[in-house]
């Protein structure tokens, strides 16, 4: 078999664990293909300002479809809310932790008016404004590594990052603080991977054996509260499902870019239909602010 992914240090970690975890179910070898997508070649633009549907996976997707490789592994969060024609997500592994820390020499709390907080997502800066805090947002980019050292040696006082990434890449000894999901609510399908291929692939019932019910229920919700709501990375949008046995747990709070609520919705539902959890809770929402 083959697979696609980004070159990222995070990405082919990830694509390791999945091939890892392959190598227990069939014997049949694995050949990782290195992918770069058209995000990996923007280094300085707020993401949130570029037509960011399908950045990090439409080259790999197409990979895909040519057959060329015969599934992809992505970051969850990555994935448009609507895959191209003739693809699938036929497995959602075990989701790492979907909450968000900060990577800085100060404490949260300690961070003075003014501090420099390396971004490019609209949802962190939206949620700065959010909880009050008068900070000079500046974008940032590249790996984990490359963000972690600009904080480092000064360039900037901070960073937001998601803890999965840290955690993935053995790098949690930079994490100064961990948020709360209420207090600093994640994107829709952080932390969790997509395994992705052709919705005819022979591979598919192999593939399968990765997935983590669990983890597929809450990514499922996280992302249709996304769909329904038509938004993107243009929007900051927070949302995070938890299941508790049979009880699927589901919030999602929308922000204006100054950090003013549009809508905060809490909601449970049957962990085996997220789904229409997803459309209730958006449909809440729109009552809100529409």
């Amino acid at each position: 078999m083959n697979v696609g992914t980004r070159g990222s240090s995070l990405a082919v970690v990830q694509t390791k664990s999945i091939i890892s975890s392959l190598s227990k179910i069939t014997d049949e070898e694995v050949n990782v293909n290195l992918i770069k997508t058209t995000g990996d070649k923007i280094k300085d633009s707020q993401l949130y300002n570029i037509d960011a549907k399908g950045i990090f996976t439409k080259e790999l997707d197409t990979a895909v479809l040519d057959g060329a490789v015969d599934f992809a592994v992505h970051s969850f969060k990555d994935l448009p809310t609507e895959l191209a024609d003739g693809l699938e997500i036929v497995a959602v592994p075990r989701r790492e932790s979907p909450r968000e820390v900060l990577i800085s020499k100060y404490s949260w709390d300690e961070l003075p008016e003014g501090a420099n907080i390396g971004t490019s997502s609209l949802r962190r800066e939206a949620f700065c404004r959010y909880h009050k805090k008068k900070f000079n947002i500046k974008p940032i980019r590249g790996n984990i590594d490359t963000r972690i050292k600009k904080v480092i040696r000064g360039d900037y006082d901070a960073t937001i990052m998601a803890e999965a990434g840290l955690n993935r890449l053995g790098l949690t000894e930079h994490i100064n603080e961990i948020f709360s999901i209420e207090y600093f609510t994640p994107a829709a399908g952080q932390g969790a991977l997509a395994v992705v291929a052709r919705d005819d692939t022979d591979k598919r019932d192999v593939l399968r054996k990765l997935n983590h019910s669990q983890s597929e229920s809450e990514v499922i919700a996280e992302k249709t509260v996304l769909q329904e709501l038509g938004v993107g990375c243009q929007w900051p949008l927070g949302v995070s499902a938890r299941t508790d046995g049979d009880v699927l747990n589901l919030q999602s709070i929308l922000l204006t870019k100054e950090g003013e609520v549009l809508s905060k919705v809490n909601l449970q539902g049957y962990a085996a239909k997220p789904h229409e959890l997803g459309v209730e809770v958006a449909k809440r929402m729109m009552e809100d602010y529409i």
